[in-house]
């Protein structure tokens, strides 16, 4: 009797141990992971691999490094379990932010995409920002920004998960302290549902979004060009050499920037006639989504997709935020050993990074028209709210 009211106790701390949390003993993940390869101590904090799971055997692995998505693991056509996005396999690679720099499955904060020359105007002052993109501040600052910071995991259960982050007033040049957090959550239907949230004690701006590589072909070794993608936008925001909009607000029509037809991301990716295509080395562009009118998006319609004829793998993007910026992966092919020692080659994958308009700090303080309802500026005592949703199936 005593030996199995010890075996019970055993048992309960077990689950107790596990709930929530993925494995523990050591074994792996459904999409080849190690949680020990993600257990480590970075600026004093402690970092982990959360697993999620659902009942139709979808799985997906974060780490709190950064907020990052690891591995989006679902059923193909065929019944067979497949990861679907680009990332490193161990928190080393992640935190080498010189040899291994990368944006992987990120939450990005505290600024999203690219402000013209770092210089941000807040309340008629002037903020210089970390530069690291030509010249400009992309995504927060280089390797300094949120997806390079260790996030406390303030709530998890077998299916969600809560990553918070306090940004100091200054941090990379950025006015006000703000509170951040960034909630996944993996639903019944195969959603993964996510929820960015932030408050600020200062004047700021705040554009978060989730960065995931997606390939649905099951093969990352292999470019995705066959791939079919939708853009639900009947304009797009042209940029220049240097990324930044230009500030027009053009049709798609009867360009390769028209996607409101589902049709192979590879139909125009090399087209350099096209100069946006030529600028970029493929699309790295922002479109204004037909899901936003007067003032507020439509999270419940389609905003994009991208499907597989390979695989079946059918992803759709919702969110209320009235810009996406779709990126196909054109500074990928460095030949650095990634997950599970592949290398990736450029254009393997593509990004679906819901968000304000890029650099619409500058060209909301310009007037420039059309900007107006992509304002990213937070006060104190108001609430940053961003949805973002993949909704995977297959048909």
């Amino acid at each position: 009797m005593k030996k199995a009211l010890l075996l019970l106790s055993g048992c309960i701390l077990l689950l107790a141990a596990c709930k929530g949390g993925g494995q523990t003993d050591g074994s792996k993940t459904l999409s080849g992971l190690n949680p020990a390869d993600f257990d480590s101590t970075i600026n004093g904090k402690k970092t982990e691999l959360v697993t999620l799971t659902n009942k139709n055997g979808m799985e997906v692995c974060l780490t709190n490094y950064g907020g990052r998505i690891v591995s989006i693991t679902v059923k193909d056509k065929n019944g067979k379990p497949t990861d679907v996005v680009c990332s490193y396999d161990n928190i080393h690679q992640y935190a080498d932010t010189v040899k291994y720099a990368s944006d992987y499955g990120a939450s990005v904060g505290r600024y999203a995409n690219r402000i013209k020359d770092a210089k941000l105007v807040v309340g008629g002052k002037t903020y210089q920002l970390t530069p690291n993109d030509n010249g400009n501040c992309l995504h927060g600052g280089a390797n300094t920004g949120w997806q390079h910071k260790v996030y406390d995991i303030t709530q998890r259960t077998d299916s969600s998960v809560t990553f918070a982050l306090t940004s100091p007033d200054g941090d990379n040049g950025f006015p006000g302290t703000v509170k951040a957090t960034a909630t996944y959550t993996l639903k019944s239907d195969n959603t993964l549902d996510i929820v960015f949230r932030a408050t600020t004690d200062k004047e700021t701006v705040v554009n978060m979004t989730n960065h995931s590589y997606f390939n649905l072909n099951g093969d990352l070794t292999t470019v995705c060009d066959n791939e079919e993608m939708y853009i639900n936008a009947d304009k797009f925001t042209p940029s220049d050499a240097k990324y930044i909009p230009t500030g027009e607000i053009k049709p798609v029509d009867g360009t390769p920037m028209d996607f409101r037809k589902a049709h192979a991301i590879g139909k125009y990716i090399n087209d350099t006639k096209f100069d946006q295509i030529k600028n970029a080395g493929g699309y790295d562009h922002n479109w204004c989504l037909n899901t936003f009118k007067d003032g507020k998006g439509n999270d419940k319609v389609v905003a994009a997709s991208l499907y597989s004829p390979t695989t079946g793998i059918l992803m759709e993007v919702y969110t209320n935020e009235p810009g996406i910026q779709v990126y196909t992966g054109n500074f990928q092919g460095t030949g650095i050993a990634c997950k599970h020692g592949v290398k990736y080659p450029k254009h393997v994958s593509v990004c679906f990074e819901s968000q304000k308009y890029p650099d619409s700090p500058t060209k909301i303080v310009a007037k420039t028209k059309g900007w107006e309802h992509s304002n990213p500026y937070l006060k104190p005592g108001e609430k940053y709210y961003s949805h973002l949703a993949y909704k995977f199936s297959v048909k």
